[in-house]
């Protein structure tokens, strides 16, 4: 098994709230890490039909084997629960009872949030990130390519073929659970079109008429896409360091292996000359850093800032009353390009230093204060802005 840096956080939880909830995409670990760290504890899958019938006709009865809690996989598929473990929560006092997992944020849907609020702790587990790959032999292309499923490490699975069967369990089972869309070739569409915009702002009205919908749709689309966590909207910074900003968020997906599979890249050589090489980069850098604070238990706290002309930085990490901006570029030779939008974010914003992290192996401390790291070396970016990981 891969060590997972969550597990720390997790443990934290099952200490300090009666129950704790595990969201995250599918196959992203989730299974293996509780079983691992609740081993103890009777353990109940309910993608199993038997057993969902039971606690769907019955959750009372069902709850009451558990007396002394137990782990529940998918729970979302039986909503009814939520009420019940509500009551035996609050006549309990033991910490770390149920720990509840699911491959969609069923914490965001009202009803179950109401009857969970301050009894759980929450954390949401993603695929693994560079440092739990922690392959040195393996390239920025070939990462970007093989994405950052644990089974893609553990078993061999080759991703082509993996991510074929990802992406056709998900538009034909999950999406139909969530929200009842019959169109599934319109679907899919659309989420091909999502990738292709990586690292865009995302226009809906557009995205309507290509995939030929209603920006309405598109809308309840992406919705569903970000509540079982294959594609999340990054916000823009709107405070007005300058008036003339940008206020629409980008796109990315949680994991560039997905999003090359959508885009048809097979391999790493192919992804060598394509024209959303630099995109799939920033996109791989943004969700490890966003892996690093979900898996400390920490909010998301991560933005972009760009204005009307074009000046722009790729991630600002919010770290208490500062802003930390990082450029991110896929080029192994560091230019003077490369500084430009850290460099009049700091003019305008009367501050100083910042991270270019790039495709290259080498550290370099500039005398702007800019510091130049390796994809590889984004711990050392963690350590510098002092967040603790």
């Amino acid at each position: 098994m891969i060590q997972r840096e969550a597990e720390t956080e997790i443990r934290a939880l099952a200490k300090q709230f009666k129950a704790v909830a595990i969201v995250g995409p599918r196959q992203s670990g989730k299974t293996t890490l509780v079983r691992h760290i609740f081993s103890i504890k009777p353990y109940v899958n309910l993608e199993n039909p038997d057993l969902r019938m039971y606690a769907t006709d019955d959750p009372r009865g069902f709850l009451s084997n558990y007396p002394a809690g137990a782990v529940l996989d998918e729970v979302q598929r039986v909503p009814e629960l939520f009420s019940y473990l509500q009551q035996i929560l609050d006549d309990s006092a033991m910490h770390g009872m149920f720990i509840l997992t699911g491959s969609n944020n069923f914490l965001l849907q009202e009803r179950i949030s109401q009857s969970l609020s301050g009894r759980v702790g929450y954390l949401s587990l993603l695929p693994l990130s560079l440092s739990e790959i922690n392959d040195s032999q393996i390239n920025s292309n070939q990462l970007m390519v093989k994405g950052c499923y644990p089974m893609l490490y553990s078993e061999g699975v080759e991703p082509s073929k993996w991510y074929s069967n990802y992406i056709r369990t998900y538009v034909e089972r999950d999406v139909r659970l969530i929200k009842n869309i019959s169109d599934l070739t319109t679907f899919e569409r659309f989420l091909r079109l999502c990738a292709g915009r990586i690292g865009q702002l995302l226009n809906m009205s557009s995205l309507a008429v290509e995939t030929g919908v209603d920006v309405k749709t598109i809308g309840a689309w992406l919705s569903v896409l970000e509540t079982s966590f294959v594609l999340f909207r990054l916000q823009p910074y709107h405070e007005n360091f300058n008036k003339r900003i940008v206020k629409m968020p980008k796109l990315y997906f949680y994991d560039t292996g997905l999003a090359t599979a959508l885009l048809g890249i097979e391999n790493a050589a192919q992804l060598e000359l394509h024209p959303f090489r630099g995109s799939l980069f920033e996109n791989m850098v943004i969700v490890d850093v966003l892996k690093k604070r979900y898996n400390a238990g920490k909010p998301h706290n991560l933005y972009f800032w760009r204005d009307n002309v074009g000046n722009e930085v790729d991630l600002l990490i919010k770290h208490g009353n500062s802003l930390v901006p990082v450029e991110i570029k896929s080029g192994q030779t560091v230019t003077n390009e490369y500084f430009k939008g850290i460099l009049f974010w700091n003019k305008i914003t009367q501050t100083r230093g910042g991270y270019i992290v790039y495709g290259g192996d080498m550290r370099q401390n500039r005398s702007n204060e800019v510091k130049v790291v390796s994809f590889r070396d984004l711990n050392y970016v963690y350590q510098k802005v002092n967040i603790e990981f």
